[in-house]
This record gives structure tokens, sequence and C-alpha cells, in this order.
């Protein structure tokens, strides 16, 4: 961009928005960042605070064909809210107003609310909101609806975007667009669209009454290819529990070094929760798992109340922090196949790793076939080139198996050229074709999802 059309865009953006226009290169520094990967230095940052603000936004940058890259907490795993050379940076941290409804069970939530902040609004009136990234604590609802979010809990209930009915946004030509889930679900084709055709501003969140019961265990087993064979069967067998997650023995092992909880190690964890109205049904379900588990040679304890269940989970929340103990960097996997192939894929993950000789941990929600194969590596003595050469290995054992290559986690940048084998060229052009229609000008997180 030339240096005088650049001086004339931040003119502007010291006008909108003051101080929350970052310009200066010390504080525009930490929104090159996701938590993989890192992209140029943009050319301004903006923190708006209403809608009214974001549209303004849109309007300026289609004057001056900048592009618009739209960001929540940063703790993204695909690259999708890096920016471009030259954009501007959208951070919706501070478009935090939130209002729950009993009577309607729903919640208003603004794009910059934590994920963990919808549950805790609506506990008071005996209600939940079900969607639960493992970063739900920092993770925010603008970034949990562009990547469609799940969490543990998606197995039963479903992900982000099973909970929107009705989604506020900005267009391409700064116009505020408010659209429940009719005929022609718009809301439904920005919901996982990565911030790539507008910006999303509010969103009615359906919420659920909380369980009344609950029950937990742990079982854990001589490898990941025998946990995989009880999921498949309990599941066969009837079993949907609220949270399925597992850990393989590496996993395990670096967050009981973490914790320092007592858990067993060189054995692979399957986490378990069931819940419900009725304290029958919820123990019958939790007793289909145990016996799958059991008939796989796993042992088992049950949690013991609430405090015990919570640990649980406690532990499977700190694989991040535990895996960085392991190697400094790390590339997240994020795929999803048929729970029928997860014996397979498991078993042919762990082979890429060692014909790699890469550090390769396996967890994940491994109810719905969502799996997260983490590359543990240090870059001063393992190649990062073979670290993403490994990636797209993983990718296409994923592919190979009829799955997915993103669960939860996004396309982004990470696996943009991935999509060429992922999608045939008829499907990638009717793709194509969307984000013409819907964003003409390539404002809105250009170079993301799309090859």
């Amino acid at each position: 961009m030339a240096l005088s059309r650049a001086q004339g865009v931040l003119d502007e953006l010291k006008a909108l928005f003051g101080p929350r226009a970052l310009l200066s290169r010390a504080a525009k520094e930490v929104y090159r960042y996701d938590a993989i990967l890192v992209g140029p230095e943009p050319l301004a940052v903006v923190l708006p605070e209403s809608r009214e603000e974001v549209a303004a936004l849109v309007r300026l940058a289609r004057r001056h064909g900048v592009v618009l890259v739209p960001r929540g907490a940063g703790s993204g795993l695909s690259g999708g809210a890096v920016p471009e050379e030259g954009s501007i940076v959208v951070a919706f941290t501070r478009m935090t107003r939130l209002e729950v409804d009993p009577h309607t069970q729903t919640a208003w939530a603004e794009p910059g609310v934590t994920t963990a902040r919808v549950s805790e609004a609506a506990r008071p009136y005996g209600l939940f909101y079900p969607p639960d990234p493992a970063s739900y604590r920092t993770s925010t609802l603008g970034g949990n609806l562009a990547e469609n979010a799940g969490g543990p809990l998606c197995f039963k209930y479903g992900v982000t975007g099973d909970y929107v009915l009705e989604l506020e946004w900005v267009d391409d030509e700064g116009g505020i667009q408010r659209q429940g889930r009719a005929a022609y679900d718009l809301p439904g084709l920005l919901i996982g669209s990565e911030g790539t055709l507008g910006l999303v501003t509010g969103a009615r969140l359906r919420l659920l009454p909380l369980p009344r019961h609950r029950a937990a265990l742990l079982a854990h087993f001589p490898g990941v290819e025998p946990l995989a064979e009880a999921v498949s069967e309990a599941v066969a067998s009837g079993a949907v529990p609220a949270r399925m997650e597992f850990m393989d023995p590496a996993c395990a092992g670096a967050v009981e070094d973490y914790l320092r909880m007592g858990l067993p190690r060189g054995r692979a964890l399957l986490l378990v929760e069931t819940d419900g109205e009725e304290a029958d049904l919820v123990e019958e379900e939790l007793s289909l798992v145990e016996a799958s588990a059991r008939r796989h040679g796993a042992e088992v304890v049950r949690a013991a109340g609430e405090a015990e269940a919570e640990a649980l989970w406690r532990a499977r929340r700190a694989v991040s922090p535990a895996l960085g103990r392991i190697r400094p960097k790390r590339v997240n996997e994020d795929i999803a196949v048929p729970r029928s192939a997860l014996p397979r894929v498991v078993r042919e993950i762990e082979a890429l790793g060692k014909a790699f000789g890469l550090v390769v941990v396996q967890f994940g929600h491994i109810g719905d076939g969502n799996l997260h194969p983490n590359i543990l590596f240090d870059p001063r003595r393992e190649s990062e080139e073979k670290v993403w050469e490994l990636a797209h290995e993983i990718a296409r054992v994923a592919l190979r198996h009829g799955g997915v290559l993103s669960g939860e986690h996004g396309i982004g940048l990470m696996k943009r050229d991935f999509m060429l084998e992922a999608v045939d060229p008829e499907t990638l052009g009717a793709l194509h074709r969307v984000k013409e229609a819907l964003d003409p000008l390539g404002l809105f997180n250009p170079g993301k999802v799309l090859p």
C-alpha cells in the first residue's frame, strides 16, 4: 500500500476510534499471533465497542480497499486470525454485552463474551450453555462462531451452531443484518465461515436446563487402539454420554507430570460423563460404557461425587499447558472420522509419528470421532518442514477413512492447501462463488479457508 494512502487510512482510524485504534508497532505486535501461527504486521488494530462502529469500519475499509481480519481472544489453532500485511485487525474483545432471558431460556451475547461467561450467567436460573471448547475460559463467542467450535459436550449436545437462534452481522457494504434460522439460513452460512463472509456482532443463543444428575468414570487401557474399540462398541450399544474424552499414554503422562494428581502412567485414558433428569438412566448409560471398557482390557474407576468428577475434567483441560512442557512448539491437528474407523485411524497416526521420528500425542472428543493429534517439536533441533509434511499425512489419514479435515478448529491458513485434496473441484467452485456473492471485494479475512 502506498504511504500516502496508508496515512490517509490511519488518520481516519484515529478520528473514528481515538486510542482504540492501535497504530504503533509495539501495540500491534500481539495481534500478529494466534495459538499456532504468526503473520505479518498489520497496518492497524481496531477495538470497536458497538455494531455501529463495526459498520463504520467496514465502510472505511471499503472506501480505501483495505482488508479486515476479525479476531477474538487469539486462541485459535489454524491461523484463521493472523493478519495479512497491510490489513486492519478487528479485535472484538471490547464487545462484551451479555443478557440472559430465563423466561425464553435464551441469551443475547456480543462476540467478545467469553464462552464460560455465558454458562456462568445462566447458572443462577438453572440453565447452561453446552458448547465448551477446552479454552472456554478465554475463547470468545465470536471465535467459537467463526469455527463452529465444539468441546467435550458436543457428542451429546452438539456444537456452537446448534445453539444459535438468531445472528447479527455487518455485511460487505457496512449494513447491519439480523436474521433467524429461516428459509435461506444465512446465519448457518456465516457460522463456521471463519470470518470470511461478514463480521458477526451478536447472537441469540439457546440455553438448556442444567441436568439434575451426573456420573463419571475414568477407564485406563493398555493402549489407544483397545480404547477406541471400546468407544465404538459402547456407542453402538446405545450409550450417548455427555462427555467422552481420551488421552494417549504420552498425553496422560504429560498431564500427570503437570498436575501430580495420581493418573496411571503408561496407559491410555478414557474420561466419560453421563447426565440426565433420571438417576437410573444416567447410571445405566455409564454402566454400558464401563462394561465395554472392561471387555477391552480396561481398569475402571468411578468418580465418587462432583469433586472427583471435576478433577477428571481439570485433567482434560490441562492438556495444552502440559504438552508445552514436552516441546516448546506444537501443531495441533484436528480431524474427525467415523467412529467405526477410530481403531484404525489412531493406529495409523501412531505409526506415522514413529516413521517421521517426531513426538505425536493424541487426545480429543473420541465419542464423535473428533481427534486432536498433536505434533510436538523443538524448531532448534527438528525440521518444521518435516512437521508440516507429517500434518499433511495425518490429514490424509482422515480423508482415507471417510473423515474431514477439521472437527472444530477450522481450516484457516494451516489447512487451506489441504482443501484441494479434501473437496472436489466442482464443490470448491461453488464455495468460491459463495465468497464472491457475499464479499465481492474480498474485504473479509482473505487468504483463509479457500485455496
